[in-house]
C-alpha cells in the first residue's frame, strides 16, 4: 500500500476534478484491452454519477494530496453508468436480499498499481457491510477484471453494452461480505 494514501467522501465540488480523471482513465486504461471504437463507446456507459455523491457513498482517494482515484458503492439498483447513461434504475435495494453495487471506480493513469482500487473497494465494502448488505456486485470492464478477481470477486455473467455505439464487453461480478 502506498504511504500518504487517504480516503474521503466526495462532494459536488470534486466533480470538475473527477470528470477529467475519469476521461483519462477510460482513454489510457481501456485502450490496451478495447478497440478505439469500444473505448469511445465506453464514454456513454461510464462517468460521474452525481447520485452517488448526493447519497454520501462516493469516495475520493488522494495520494500525498493529489487526487489519485475515485469510486464508491450504491444502495440503488443501477449496476453501472453515469448521469448520462440510459437505463438507470434509482430504486433502493433491500440489504436483506439484494447485493449493494460497487460503482464508478477510476484510477488516474499516473497512480495505477499503487493501491487506489483496493482502497476504494475496502471503503465501499465496509460501508455496505455497515448498512447490512451481505454481498456486493459490480460490472467490471476488461481492464478491471484482474483487480476484482484478486480482491475475491467471482464472475457471474459476461455481457455487452452497445448503447454508446460499439459493443463494450462487461462482466457482472459478485462478492459475499
Amino acid at each position: 500500500m502506498t504511504t500518504g494514501l487517504t480516503t474521503r467522501l466526495a462532494t459536488p465540488a470534486d466533480i470538475p476534478v473527477l470528470t477529467p480523471l475519469m476521461q483519462a482513465a477510460i482513454t489510457d486504461l481501456l485502450s490496451p484491452v478495447l478497440s478505439p471504437e469500444q473505448v469511445e463507446s465506453s464514454r456513454m456507459i461510464m462517468g460521474i454519477d452525481s447520485q452517488l455523491i448526493a447519497d454520501g457513498t462516493y469516495f475520493v482517494i488522494e495520494i500525498d494530496g493529489q487526487v489519485a482515484g475515485c469510486g464508491g458503492w450504491s444502495r440503488r439498483n443501477t449496476l453501472y453508468g453515469g448521469d448520462h447513461t440510459p437505463g438507470r434504475e434509482p430504486a433502493l435495494l433491500d440489504p436483506t436480499v439484494d447485493a449493494a453495487r460497487v460503482r464508478a471506480m477510476y484510477t488516474a493513469p499516473a497512480f495505477t498499481r499503487r493501491g487506489v482500487g483496493r482502497a476504494i473497494l475496502d471503503a465501499a465494502e465496509a460501508a455496505a457491510r455497515n448498512e447490512g448488505f451481505k454481498a456486493v456486485e459490480l460490472a467490471a470492464t476488461l481492464g478491471g477484471l484482474p483487480l476484482y478477481r484478486a480482491c475475491g470477486y467471482q464472475e457471474v455473467e459476461a455481457f455487452t453494452d452497445a448503447s454508446g455505439g460499439a459493443p463494450v464487453p462487461l462482466v457482472r461480478m459478485r462478492k459475499p461480505l
